[in-house]
């Protein structure tokens, strides 16, 4: 099996001083490929994850292991003097630093780009922020939630006459994780060629944003907002979520050979002729005449029996799953999205495997559980600034580790 020492980013260290979801996420996926991450955490408390809750596990909000895979954890009180100076004595041993404060608290601290770049060129910050470094909504604080509803994507999320609804995780966290991460590896890269790091920036409104896609661009070219579509296409008919005699199953058949087939499965040939029907413009300007003929066909079948037709006529299709019946499914099985991590103290937990492979090493080779909180103060304190124990006993006396 290839080894860890042969991930890309192996050799790399990282200050994480981030927490909640988009800054870890980010973190996590850089340990993924090898990167050596260190999670700077308040004492006692550590990460306000590590809190959120239930439920739990091993006395950590069940978020908390989504986002802290592969990493070291040490705690430090940056209110402390002498703690913002073992920060700074981590941040110019490092190769990364990540945060996601307000863009005025690392400078409060010391710990911004510019202090710390004056004395380590090489250093690539990162930060992820709610609202981007600048800017009047600057030092404003979000969520995803609060992002999600003033970046636009409620608007186009839920059924057309409902409510306004949230995605079913905290997309735009992750969004911004994966940003940074990719910022961060290009960065990283330059400074190959260039030998000096840079400060590279994104944020949850950015990210969702940039994401909006064909959905902004329909209005910026049109001017016309974007609807509430549900499980639906604007420009496909029938393309959505049908219910079945026993649960849910989704249908891609607006195509003109998949729509055949389907009306073909559902014993309504007719509906092909119908003038109302046979196109799939005509279809998108008569969808609601449609669905109420087709909602009522698929209603007579079960999930399994529709999904099996359908698959065997080559028609987009999907059954809705739960979360038991994902993890069920011998795909998911075979590609190893779920894994197994063992703890020494509070033994097994499970994580979710890699979404890219490669054929040069193992992403998952060597990786580890969340820690726990401090786990590895002493260790990181020995290890990357050669603290003697008497130094790091006496941080620890002051309660400043």
């Amino acid at each position: 099996m290839t080894q860890p020492s042969t991930k890309p980013l192996s050799g790399i260290r990282i200050v994480d001083f981030t927490r909640f979801f988009a800054g870890p996420y980010c973190a996590q996926l850089l340990g993924d490929l090898g990167a050596d991450v260190v999670k700077v955490e308040l004492p006692v408390t550590g990460d306000p994850l590590r809190t959120q809750g239930p439920p739990f596990f091993a006395d950590n909000g069940i978020t908390w292991y989504a986002t802290n895979r592969n990493k070291r954890s040490i705690t430090l009180d940056l209110q402390a003097e002498s703690g913002r100076a073992v920060a700074r004595d981590l941040c110019l041993k490092a190769d990364v630093v990540l945060e996601n404060f307000r863009p005025s608290v690392m400078t409060r601290l010391g710990l911004d780009y510019a202090s710390l770049s004056a004395q380590a060129p090489r250093l690539v910050y990162a930060s992820i922020s709610g609202f981007g470094p600048d800017g009047p909504d600057a030092e404003q604080g979000a969520f995803d939630l609060t992002i999600q509803a003033l970046g636009g994507y409620m608007s186009i999320t839920g059924e057309s006459t409902g409510a306004p609804i949230k995605l079913g995780t905290s997309a735009f966290d992750m969004l911004a994780g994966m940003n940074c991460q990719t910022a961060i590896i290009a960065a990283l890269l330059q400074r190959a060629t260039t030998g000096r790091g840079q400060h590279v920036t994104t944020s949850l409104l950015e990210s969702e944003v940039a994401f909006l896609a064909n959905a902004a661009l329909e209005y910026l070219i049109t001017g016309t907002e974007p609807l509430k579509w549900g499980s639906e296409h604007a420009q496909q008919v029938p393309y959505k979520a049908f219910r079945t005699a026993d649960g849910w199953a989704v249908i891609g058949a607006g195509f003109q050979k998949f729509y055949a087939a389907f009306c073909a499965i559902l014993s309504r040939d007719d509906l092909v002729t119908d003038p109302r029907y046979s196109t799939m413009a005509v279809r998108v300007t008569n969808r609601d005449e449609l669905y109420a003929i087709l909602d009522a066909e698929v209603l007579k079948f079960t999930t399994i029996d529709i999904i099996a037709s359908l698959e065997r006529a080559r028609v987009p299709c999907a059954r809705v799953n739960n979360m038991r019946e994902v993890f069920d499914l011998a795909q998911v099985k075979h590609r190893g999205l779920r894994i197994e991590l063992d703890h020494p103290s509070y033994g097994t937990v499970p994580t979710l495997g890699p979404a890219a492979r490669y054929s040069q090493f193992d992403i998952t080779a060597g990786w580890t559980a969340p820690p726990q909180l401090g786990e590895h103060t002493t260790e990181i304190l020995s290890e990357w600034l050669g603290y003697p124990s008497e130094r790091i006993e006496a941080l620890r006396s002051a309660q400043i580790v």
